[in-house]
């Protein structure tokens, strides 16, 4: 499968993820055919992809002849066997659920080509245990975007027990193609790389709310405040050798002994999904959300995302 040129793309879901996938693929010029079981998520598609590109329009990213060029590469499949039809990869972006990833991919592997790549959005899931069933899992791989896809350059590609060099390969040049920052993960762990780290931070900062350390708005100041601010220049190995690996040695052998080392999720999660608080989808989880703060947070996190990679990581 050496030399795999990758043009003709299928993206299965057209939710939070798949849209922004759909969007990303389509803007760099791919041709894009969009799916979901759900109707009412395939009839707004067109709509929340032409309201997430005004941000890049106002910020000067795009222009609207190219908004209107990528939405034209984009067409709506009627059923799976449409999406999959003379695809050179089809990306799935359904439930973070392995049972449901399993008979997904089996069905994909059956409507595709053998040459046909199949790409897993999952976050942590593994990609062996996605593919463990397929008669062809060489060409099966992870690719997992960040939420919200169209702006998080970083596309972590992760290579399954079985999956060829030929197809790492064509994807990572895709991804490089389209202007995402993808990175290599070799082996097949959960949680890839990102998430390792990401949970890491939540399980300890979740800690230090149910110790009664400092509260959620609290912690969440310290990390914007200071070092978050510079987590999109410098990395947490670059910033440890700033800092000298022997300091961080003496600190380590210092803090370990206290951090947070729990292997279920934490009571305090617990109750909260218990009582109904689970974030901003029903108002109130560890901050209190309205329709409108959402909204103006997230549109606010575009905003400032997207002038952190142009103007920091370009």
């Amino acid at each position: 499968m050496a030399g795999i040129e990758i043009k003709n793309i299928g993206v299965l879901g057209a939710g939070l993820m798949g849209h922004g996938i759909a969007q990303l693929l389509a803007v760099g010029g791919c041709r894009v055919k969009l799916f979901d079981q759900a109707p009412q998520m395939l009839a707004t598609a067109f709509q929340r992809m032409a309201d997430n590109l005004q941000v890049f329009l106002g910020l000067g990213m795009i222009t609207q002849d190219q908004i209107d060029q990528a939405l034209a590469r984009i067409t709506l499949a009627e059923d799976m066997a449409d999406l999959c039809r003379d695809q050179d990869m089809v990306i799935e972006a359904v439930s973070e659920n392995l049972e449901i990833k399993r008979k997904v991919f089996a069905t994909l592997e059956s409507l595709t080509t053998p040459q046909c790549i199949l790409a897993s959005n999952t976050s942590a899931i593994s990609i062996g245990k996605i593919a463990r069933d397929l008669s062809r899992p060489g060409r099966v791989l992870g690719a997992h975007f960040w939420n919200p896809p169209h702006v998080v350059p970083c596309v972590e590609v992760i290579r399954g027990p079985q999956t060829e060099d030929a197809v790492m390969e064509a994807v990572f040049a895709l991804l490089r193609r389209v202007g995402k920052r993808p990175v290599r993960v070799q082996k097949d762990v959960p949680g890839f790389v990102g998430n390792r780290m990401q949970h890491a931070l939540w399980r300890e900062a979740i800690a230090l709310v149910q110790e009664g350390i400092a509260s959620a708005e609290d912690v969440d100041e310290v990390v914007r405040y200071s070092f978050g601010l510079r987590l999109a220049f410098l990395g947490p190995l670059a910033t440890a050798d700033l800092a000298g690996l022997d300091l961080t040695y003496e600190v380590h052998k210092d803090l370990f002994p206290h951090l947070d080392r729990s292997t279920e999720p934490s009571p305090l999660l617990t109750q909260k999904i218990e009582q109904g608080e689970l974030g901003a989808k029903s108002g109130q989880g560890f901050h209190k959300w309205t329709p409108e703060k959402l909204r103006q947070v997230i549109s606010r996190r575009d905003e400032v995302l997207l002038r952190i990679v142009r103007e920091v990581l370009t």
